[in-house]
């Protein structure tokens, strides 16, 4: 019996650490406190998800979740505090569509590689986004601002809240697939972006639909279409993108992942723990609330959509000649 218990203690040995731990996180985990790491400041939509959220899970798995916000880099000093942290499922990333999907083709010299360095959890929500002009600007619909641009020669400029934002890679998508020219105006922020659009000192905007929309309702700004592929069910009367450029869609979403290596039975359990706080119907009226569309599901759908949008946002980044240091 010693002989057999010695071999197994062998092969138990020579196991890489996350096999080795895998067989028994399951009933252990979580027994501290879980850090999410959020990758912008405190107060804005990505602060509010990650504590709601964060409440939620915590109260599924019995255990407290600490929000750390690691601001900068449009989410590349979050990404990296998470890909350096132990593979043990207490530190958690609350990754962008920026941060995992675009930066990669921005950043020549990207310390973190989305795909290879993080294991997916969830693909959580979506955040759509309106194409907004300034009430004074003589168009109704996305059709005649279209044709505005093309009437002006070049002289049309748009706004954005960075350089390589959804907002920014948005238009980017639109000049293309419209084939119009327009100037690139970036702002530190959709605050200040939207500021100037209302005053008219820019164009039209691609912007984030819960920043944007209330001054659509007061009248400052004109909403002419929704970069779903769906209309929103909150908005039936805004058409779509796509309704006038077939194809067209811009999503801003975000998801959850853990370190490389996290053994798969946390990541199942994490899972299981986020899909159920995204049903619960309070949460969902919240989130509804913030502007966000729920989605959930498998980890792989967090994985499928980073390969796919990653793919999308290089041809136009590629195309656009957009590049960050």
């Amino acid at each position: 019996m010693k002989k057999l218990n010695l071999g197994i203690g062998l092969l138990l040995a020579t196991l890489p650490l996350s096999m080795a731990v895998a067989a028994d996180a399951p009933a252990d985990y979580p027994k501290k406190a879980i850090t999410i790491v959020v990758p912008y400041p405190p107060g804005g939509s990505t602060d509010a998800l990650g504590r709601l959220l964060g409440d939620k899970i915590g109260a599924a798995l019995g255990q407290s979740v600490i929000v750390e916000n690691k601001a900068g880099a449009s989410g590349n000093i979050g990404a990296v505090a998470v890909k350096n942290a132990p593979f043990d499922g207490y530190t958690l990333f609350l990754g962008t569509s920026t941060a995992l999907s675009v930066n990669q083709s921005l950043y020549p010299d990207l310390p973190y590689n989305p795909q290879k360095d993080f294991e997916p959890i969830i693909l959580a929500t979506f955040l759509p986004s309106i194409v907004a002009v300034p009430s004074s600007l003589p168009v109704k619909t996305l059709p005649e601002l279209t044709a505005y641009i093309k009437s002006q020669g070049g002289k049309v400029n748009y706004a954005s809240s960075s350089n390589g934002t959804p907002s920014h890679l948005g238009a980017e998508l639109y000049k293309r697939m419209a084939n119009v020219e327009a100037a690139h105006i970036p702002y530190k922020g959709g605050a200040p972006a939207l500021v100037d659009l209302v005053a008219g000192r820019t164009s039209f905007m691609f912007a984030i639909l819960p920043e944007s929309m209330p001054m659509v309702k007061s009248g400052q700004l004109r909403a002419l279409a929704v970069t779903t592929a769906q209309r929103l069910p909150a908005y039936k009367d805004i058409p779509t993108v796509a309704e006038s450029i077939p194809g067209y869609e811009l999503l801003g979403w975000y998801g959850f992942l853990a370190p490389k290596g996290t053994p798969k039975p946390i990541i199942k359990k994490l899972n299981e723990a986020f899909n159920k706080a995204l049903q619960d119907p309070a949460t969902k009226e919240r989130l509804s609330t913030m502007g966000f569309e729920i989605a959930g599901g498998s980890s792989e759908r967090l994985g499928d959509m980073m390969r796919t949008e990653s793919v999308k946002w290089k041809k136009v980044i590629d195309e656009a000649g957009i590049k960050l240091n």
